[in-house]
């Protein structure tokens, strides 16, 4: 996430929006590093801290590409869709109604729909950029 997010972030035109949206990128992918090196079992204070950034940070970050990156319309809708269905489910795991799925479930509800995106937003930019070398190839 966090070399991703540079890495793409410096190929795209930039704007406000979309550095914003990087940069909660970034931080998102700084906290699954400290979740990852900091189990719940462990030193829960970190984990928790580690946890908050990709479940705050990233999935608004998520909304924030998806309403400033150049994307299909369909890829726009889940984007968004994606963002805010996490963001509602932060709302209830915070406040603990687990809608029936545990806390382990709603927190995967929280979390996953960013790794989600993050995998259709890397499948279409290899493909869109799959497109332009054919197209370039063509042209020779």
């Amino acid at each position: 996430m966090i070399a991703g997010s540079a890495l793409i972030g410096e190929t795209l035109p930039p704007t406000r929006a979309r550095k914003l949206g990087f940069i909660f990128m970034t931080f998102a992918g700084v906290g699954v590093v400290v979740v990852g090196i900091f189990p719940e079992n462990t030193v829960s204070a970190l984990h928790g801290l580690g946890a908050t950034l990709p479940f705050t940070l990233g999935n608004v970050g998520v909304i924030v590409l998806g309403l400033s990156l150049e994307l299909p319309r369909v890829l726009r809708l889940v984007t968004l869709t994606l963002g805010v269905m996490a963001l509602a489910a932060l709302v209830f795991y915070a406040s603990s109604h687990y809608l029936g799925l545990g806390e382990g479930g709603i927190e995967r509800l929280v979390a996953y729909p960013q790794t989600l995106w993050l995998i259709l937003l890397g499948g279409y930019l290899l493909r869109k950029g799959r497109e332009r070398k054919d197209d370039g190839l063509a042209r020779s």
